[in-house]
């Protein structure tokens, strides 16, 4: 595997980011976001509930956090995103609040937390740090995936791919997906939204019959580029990841319009306690040296601020995804049931 240049991306933090698509000067111009120089430092104690996701990354940001503020300590639960929604639902009804942050790696966990009335409102100069689509009352997304059609172009040209997601199976192409994925299954909760129940099963029965399982969207990605499939569906950052490592690899990326097959999901942060130190915290996971370094290393787009996406995907302004609200995403269980009724479970 070919690698970059080693490059401080986190300076101000600490961090040494591997793989940065943005150097230190490239932000500079085009971000408005809050720069770690100019927030206060933070003091006491809290206790963080972290999703897991992406590799070692948000370990990575929490350590240097800390780093820079001494006295300041964080306590961390980590554990699947949905079990820890789980835990922190029922300790609410329990009456014994153990988490003061909820980190999630989508916004369909988020929702179900925001639904049961936990989430604390958040100030109004935090939220407008973010774009304008992603400003919210009670949480602040961190970074955005977009869903995509992986294809490769030595078998297919783009003008063949339809771009409306649900033209997929009457298409000729050959498709890999990963239906047990769970970014996977928010994209099929936003079918549902959009499209409604019934059309959202024809679609999945239909391509249940020509589509290629695999157990992850990188496994998707990895099919594609081999040639075993036409195209894949999967979250952009994977084909990312894949050509960071092997820039000839033959994978190029499309996208649908207005559908879910074009879905903007993040991953976002909540607090569960009315606590100055609590939304400081929120601050630097907003702060343009988190938010370079989650874009460089985890392929993820910034959400705060005007700072770039990673090389090779588009800016949002480029695309056409789908009005939602993302806190409506939380309605997983009823897209499992969904899922399983048209057999692709």
């Amino acid at each position: 595997m070919q690698r970059r240049t080693l490059i401080k991306t986190l300076t101000c933090l600490g961090v040494v980011s591997a793989f940065p698509f943005l150097s230190a000067t490239s932000f500079a111009a085009s971000s408005h976001a809050v720069s770690v120089d100019d927030l206060p430092e933070l003091t006491g104690e809290l206790t963080l509930y972290l999703g897991r996701g992406e590799g070692g990354l948000y370990e990575d940001v929490l350590n240097a956090i800390k780093k820079r503020n001494p006295k300041f300590k964080l306590h961390i639960r980590r554990g699947p995103t949905a079990a820890l929604a789980n835990s922190i639902m029922a300790e609410a009804k329990a009456g014994v609040r153990q988490a003061d942050l909820f980190w999630a790696v989508d916004s369909g966990t988020i929702g179900q937390i925001v639904g049961e009335g936990l989430a604390k409102e958040l100030p109004s100069d935090l939220t407008r740090q973010l774009q304008s689509n992603f400003r919210f009352t009670n949480w602040a997304p961190i970074s955005g995936r977009i869903r995509t059609l992986p294809y490769n172009p030595t078998r297919v040209s783009v003008d063949k791919i339809p771009d409306d997601i649900m033209a997929l199976p009457d298409s000729d192409l050959s498709i890999a997906w990963a239906p047990a994925y769970a970014s996977f299954q928010s994209f099929i909760t936003a079918m549902r939204m959009l499209e409604g129940d019934k059309a959202t099963t024809q679609w999945l029965k239909a391509m249940n019959k020509k589509a290629k399982k695999y157990a992850g969207e990188l496994g998707v990605v990895m099919a594609v580029e081999r040639g075993e499939v036409d195209l894949g569906l999967a979250n952009h950052y994977y084909t990312l990841r894949l050509k960071s490592g092997k820039p000839d690899a033959n994978l190029a990326l499309a996208f649908s319009k207005n559908d879910a097959g074009c879905l903007v999901n993040v991953s976002g942060v909540l607090a569960l306690s009315e606590n100055k130190t609590a939304t400081d915290f929120i601050r630097y996971l907003l702060s343009k040296e988190v938010q370079t370094y989650l874009s460089g290393e985890a392929y993820e787009i910034p959400l705060a601020g005007q700072l770039p996406p990673p090389t090779g995907i588009p800016s949002l302004t480029d695309i056409s995804p789908p009005e939602i609200d993302l806190t409506k995403l939380a309605d997983i269980r009823a897209t499992l049931v969904l899922m399983r009724n048209a057999g692709v479970l």
